[in-house]
Parts: structure tokens; sequence; C-alpha cells
């Protein structure tokens, strides 16, 4: 941490707006920028299409860049055609005494807003209010998000769709390696390695384009996939190009603790490195050795000998025996889980193991998922966050933050609720009465999604910013229209922990507004005091002050530095500002090459034990049920639904059942099968493949209404992360006579 004053800081000079135009051989200009969906932050080249009327059509291409090396998936290709949504929103609707949702002037909706926020507070106090944040807003819009939160609302309930997303993550990271950024590594590292164990991730429907960064690990046979399905990801393993180990689902854990097991047991690993560079070995020697290959086998059903193979290859290929390389790799399928953080603990365990958090060409790394989902839970949407990742409970911490924001310290609440928690309280006894959503879609994404609707019901103001009128928006009291990725200026952090500039390549619908813009006019009416800036530049300026210290410190990044040479400047945190006679800090782009930022500098090795699903099979639910991303969809659907292309690729839900399974059931492909949790049913067609275990049952989670898989999965969540159990719970299948199938009741009017 420097300590020179932030005054005397270098400041580069803003520029405008507008990131520097690009010419094309047809004379249209095109804007640089990155694709709107995951966190793989595919660079991307936006140029108006002649004819079109002004502002509504842009023509996508693919922009060199090393994560996608040019390349899009279908969805950022047809990314465009979100912008051109038929129900796309531009107007604010505010709810009748009819009950319908009609159009009203931003005077009127705002000063709803505030009247009725005024109102709850006075009576009940500001932790009444509650805010859910997302993964997709840009950096700036989180970072002001949890300001408006804490400031201006001054309530302590703000969690974010993150907590969906990369909080076990986060929570294992933070606490073995001292700091969480998904990535501690370039992506491009792992085109040299030597072999790479992905848990939990299917890259090649999720990430298309990332994949190319694991050709040559594949050419050398060393790609490990650990995936109770097939996937497209574990077909890359086939062929002698590595190994996919199918466990049955909620044990993968089990998996990594055996490859740590024969690792230590076979002496293959890396001593010196864990003796000067880790703490806790013996206490994970003790719980290892319970977990040899043979009894592994009978808990996840993966053969002893497949595993045993799995940790020599990873061992090979590790510096310590001369290898090229290994990198640990984990991903939601084994992180939303009730053991989402012991799991991710012991995959960072199996990297120190080797020797690899801090070595070029090795190390661990979670893959994030949503586009800012990395940027998202730096700067203070999660519950327990201040800018910067500093925690919210931390004196100097707070003291450090109310001094850029201008408050007394004391005024800042302390930890909220985390989202599950959150959402269970919502119209209740003591529980907050109102709640803002920004960037989420919370009636189709948050597991046991029909009690989320019951406590969204019981509110007594809901108020949602999004593009289009999502599930969750048609519950709203207030819905306003905001802003989309080509409408409007900002950064994101990619999955890498780089800094990117997200710019404007076309005006908004009239009568749409930036959130930047709702918050500065909502602080207004609610009459809080101090600087509520509508320019991402400036807030952007702020957020670089807040953060100067903390682990993700962005205090020498300006979008003036980030514009400078277009993509070439863009940087990777922690990019301490330096004195205005220094040159600039160049980033971080690998972490723990020298030490870990913990007490000691050293590593810690936490040693966890397996506890299986929360909701594990029965008698009345015989089977697993698991979840997941397809292709052409993202997250809850909103955008891809709306996209032609994507949408009549994947119309609607489905499950996927082994024939075995469908044979015992009497069910064909095309069949409608019935699926019922302890929380609800949903009636789907059934996919006949041989890629899934036939003990298990794969709904993928991209629809809302009655085939909405989240209607049936379990809000039981990690101790430490609170992260919720989307992956697995039981489940009963039954082959089911036709269903009506009704959509929610919503209505809107004009």
């Amino acid at each position: 941490m420097s300590c020179t004053p932030a005054a005397a800081r270098r400041s580069p000079p803003r520029r405008s707006e507008v990131g520097p135009p690009v010419t094309g051989p047809d004379g249209a200009t095109s804007t640089s920028t990155h694709c709107p969906y995951c966190a793989l932050q595919c660079a991307q080249s936006l140029t108006p299409v002649p004819g079109a009327r002004e502002g509504a059509s842009v023509a996508v291409e693919g922009r060199a860049f090393p994560t996608n090396r040019g390349g899009l998936c279908q969805k950022g290709w047809t990314s465009a055609a979100v912008l051109e949504s038929p129900d796309r929103l531009t107007a604010p609707l505010v709810r009748s005494l009819g009950g319908r949702l009609v159009e009203a002037s931003w005077d009127e909706a705002l000063d709803l807003v505030a009247a009725q926020l005024l109102r709850i507070r006075a009576e009940d106090g500001p932790d009444a209010v509650a805010v859910f944040g997302g993964g997709g807003l840009t950096n700036e819009k989180a970072y002001q998000l949890g300001k408006f939160a804490r400031v201006a609302l001054g309530t302590a309930n703000i969690d974010y769709n993150g907590r969906f997303c990369m909080s076990s993550a986060a929570a294992a990271a933070n606490r073995s390696l001292g700091v969480d950024r998904g990535l501690p590594f370039p992506l491009t590292d792992l085109t040299q390695a030597g072999a790479v164990l992905l848990l939990g991730s299917n890259l090649a429907e999720t990430m298309p384009p990332s994949v190319a960064h694991l050709a040559d690990v594949r050419s050398r046979g060393g790609l490990v996939v650990v995936d109770p399905r097939r996937s497209a990801t574990a077909d890359l393993a086939a062929d002698g190009q590595g190994l996919h180990l199918q466990p049955l689902p909620g044990t993968d854990l089990v998996v990594l603790l055996a490859l740590v097991h024969v690792l230590l047991t076979e002496q293959l690993d890396d001593t010196a490195y864990l003796r000067q560079r880790t703490e806790g070995l013996e206490e994970l020697r003790r719980r290892s050795a319970l977990w040899w290959p043979e009894r592994a086998e009978q808990v996840c059903g993966v053969p002893a000998d497949d595993l045993r193979a799995a940790a020599r290859l990873l061992a090979a290929a590790s510096p310590v025996h001369g290898g090229r390389g290994a990198f640990v790799l984990t991903g939601r399928g084994v992180e939303q889980s009730r053991q989402g953080t012991a799991t991710v603990s012991a995959a960072i365990n199996l990297a120190l193991v080797l020797g690899l958090p801090g070595r070029v060409g090795g190390g661990y790394g979670a893959i994030t998922g949503q586009g800012n989902g990395q940027g998202g839970r730096e700067h203070g949407q999660k519950s327990d966050q201040l800018p910067g990742y500093r925690m919210i409970d931390d004196p100097a911490a707070r003291e450090h933050v109310a001094r850029v924001w201008g408050v007394d310290p004391a005024s800042l609440p302390g930890k909220g609720k985390p989202a599950v928690e959150l959402l269970r309280s919502l119209g209740t006894d003591g529980g907050p009465r109102a709640l803002l959503v920004h960037g989420s879609n919370l009636r189709v994404s948050a597991p046991d999604g029909q009690r989320v609707a019951e406590r969204l019901d019981a509110l007594d103001l809901l108020v949602v910013c999004d593009v289009v009128p999502s599930e969750t928006a048609l519950l709203a009291d207030v819905v306003l229209p905001v802003t989309q990725w080509a409408e409007e200026e900002g950064t994101m952090t990619s999955l890498e922990g780089r800094i990117l500039r997200r710019r404007k390549a076309i005006e908004p619908p009239v009568g749409v507004r930036s959130e930047l813009w709702i918050w500065s006019e909502l602080a207004r009416r609610l009459g809080t005091a101090g600087s509520w800036d509508t320019d991402p530049s400036l807030v952007f300026d702020e957020l670089a002050r807040a953060s100067e210290g903390g682990r993700a410190d962005y205090s020498g990044v300006s979008h003036a530095r980030l514009d400078r040479d277009d993509e070439s400047s863009a940087v990777w945190w922690p990019c301490p500002a330096t004195p205005a006679d220094e040159p600039e800090h160049p980033g971080t782009p690998r972490l723990f090459t020298d030490t870990f930022p913990t007490a000691t500098g050293r590593a810690r090795m936490v040693a966890v034990d397996h506890l299986g699903p929360a909701d594990d099979l029965r008698p009345e639910a015989p089977l697993y049920l698991v979840t997941g991303r397809v292709l052409q969809h993202y997250q809850s659907g909103a955008q891809t639904r709306r996209v032609d292309a994507l949408a009549s690729a994947v119309p609607g839900p489905y499950a996927e059942l082994h024939p075995l399974l469908a044979a015992r059931l009497g069910v064909r492909d095309g069949e409608k099968v019935r699926l019922a949790t302890a929380r609800g049913a949903v009636a789907v067609p059934a996919r006949l493949t041989d890629t899934i275990r036939p003990d298990t049952v794969f709904m993928p989670f991209h629809w809302g209404g009655a085939g909405s898989v989240n209607r049936l999965t379990t809000d039981a969540t990690d101790p430490v992360s609170g992260m919720p159990e989307f992956k697995v719970c039981a489940v009963d299948v039954t082959a089911a006579s036709a269903m009506v199938v009704t959509p929610d009741p919503v209505e809107v009017g004009a």
C-alpha cells in the first residue's frame, strides 16, 4: 500500500465520453467494446448498419483480443438483437389500482418510489428497505449501488446475484490464498500447460472461445474433466486427449480428497514449496489419509484406478517433476453446493500440494460466470463488503471509504443478510418491506422459486430496473427502463481480473435512463447530501479512490488510461496509484509470485470433509437432479430468449434422461416427464441421451413460469459462503400425461 496522498497521485486527463472510433473500409464508424454476456468478455466491434433507423441496429464483429482471439460464440454474434427487442422497456411503468402496469413519467415514477421509501424508513427504519444487485452491472454501477444502499438508504440489506455465482470460490480463495481473483493468471497461460483439471465447468458451451486455450493441453493428453454428464467439454478429453471422471452428483469433493491422498502417499508432492510457502500440511495429511482411492470409489463412483491415473497425470505435468505446468480450475458445478467452499478449498489444497500457485504456468483458478462477476463483487454489492474488496466490519476500511464518501464512519451500516437469507426475510415480521432490484431476474434465477415469488408478493414496494419485462419486472410495483451495454460507458472486469472498457456505440431509445442517473435523482429526492455523479468516468475516479489500498486496488486506473492505447492498456488489478513523478504501475497479471497476502505470507491449507447433498436420495425421491446451462442461452434467459436465432435453437426447457432410466419409466424421447421435489413439480419433454448417468436427470435453468427448474431446487446454503445448493437435489421422475402449462399471471397495460 502506498502512503502517497491521493491528490498527489497520477491522474490522467479525462477524454471524451465515447471511446476512440475506428473507421471501416465502407466509411462506417466502429466502436471497440466487449460482449454483454459472460466473464470471458470477448472483444467486439460494433458498427451502425447503413439504412437502419437512427441508433437502431449495429453489426457485430469479433475483435482480436487475448481471451477470444477474434472469435465469438453464438450469443456474442447475435448480441445486437437484444438492442432491438420488440418488448424493450422505454418508459417507466407503475402498477395501477386495478393491478396493471401502466406508463408513467419519470417524475411520477421516481416521486412515488421516493415517497414510499421515506414512509417505510420512517415507520420501520432503514433496514426495512433492501437492495439486490447483479453481476452484469458495470464497475461504476456496482460501486454506486453499494454507496446508494449504505448512504442514501442507510440499509445493511444489500446483496447481489453473484452470491449465486462466485461466493464459494471467493470464500475459499480469501481464506486460503488471501485474495479472491477468479484467475490469478492470464487465461493464455493454459496454452503452455501439460495438464488442466477442470471441475464443474462446461466451457465448451458456456464460454466456447475459451476452448481454444485448451487445444495444446489436449494434444498432450492432459485435459481432466470432472462432471456427472459427458458434456461437450468432457468430450474434449476423449480419444486419448485426457480423462473424464464421472462422479455421483454432489461428490466432487471426494474426488479431490482422493487425488490429494494419492499425491501425498506416493510422495508426488512438492515438498520444498509446501515447506516454504504453505501452512496446515500436517492436518491435511491426517484428513486425506482417510480417502484412499478404493474408499473414494465407493462414495463417488469413480474407479480407483482412474483417480490414481488423474493424480499421476497432474503430478507429471507439475514443475517439481519437470513438467510443463498444471492448472486446477473450478466452476459452478462444484461450487453451487452446501459444501461449495469446502470443495474449492480442496481444489486449492490440490494445487498447493503440487506447488502450483504463484508459478508461471500453473495455479488454481475459478472460472467466473457473469459478465462482471469479478468486478461486481469487489466494490460493495455484497452484504459484507466495501469497495476495493474491503470488509465492512473492518474499522480501517470503514474509515477510508467513509472519508471518500464524505460521511461519518459510524453512519455506515454493518453486515447485511446474504442473498438467500435476505430473500427469505422479505415481507416477514421485522424483514424488509421494500426491495430495489438492479440487473437480476430473481423470479427465475433464485432457488426454491415459488417461495421467492411469495416473498416478493409480500412486499409493500418492489422496484425493478431492467431493459425488458423480465419475470421479476412483471411482478413489480414500479419498473424503470435502463440502458444496455452498447448504450453506455463504463468498465467491466473479466475472469482474469483484467479491467476493460465498455464503450457507447449507439444512443438508447428515447425515455431510457442510466441507473447512475436514477440513483442520483432518488438520492436528491431522499434528501441525501454528497456526490452522486452520473458521468461514468467520474464515478470510476471515485471508485479508484475508494478502492485505494484494498485487496482489489484500482487506484492507478482511469477511463483515460484504459482508452489511451485501446485494449493494449487494459490492466489487471491490483494496480495501485503511483506518485506523479513515477511511472504508472503496470498492473498485476499474476498473483502470488513472491508471497500470499495472508497474515503470515503463506497459503493456508484448510482441511475439509465430505458431507454430501443437503437434499439426498430417499424412497420418494430416488434420483439426482442437476442443473446447468446450454450453448444458446444465458442465465435466466431474459436476454437470449428474446433473440430469434437462439430461442428457435432451444425453444424451451427439457429434461435429459439416460435411455435405461427412460425404459424403466416407460418414457420415449420427446414425451413429457414430471419432475417433483419437496418444493414443487414441473412437466417437460424428455431428451434421451447416454451422456448422463442413469441415476441422474439434467435440466437447464434458463426459463421461467411452469418450466422453471428453480421451482424444484433447494435453498439450502453453504455455511461459509451463503451459496445455495443449486446443482444437486433429490427428485422423483415419472411419465406425465399432457399437462396444461400456464405462464405466471402477469399483465402489462399501455
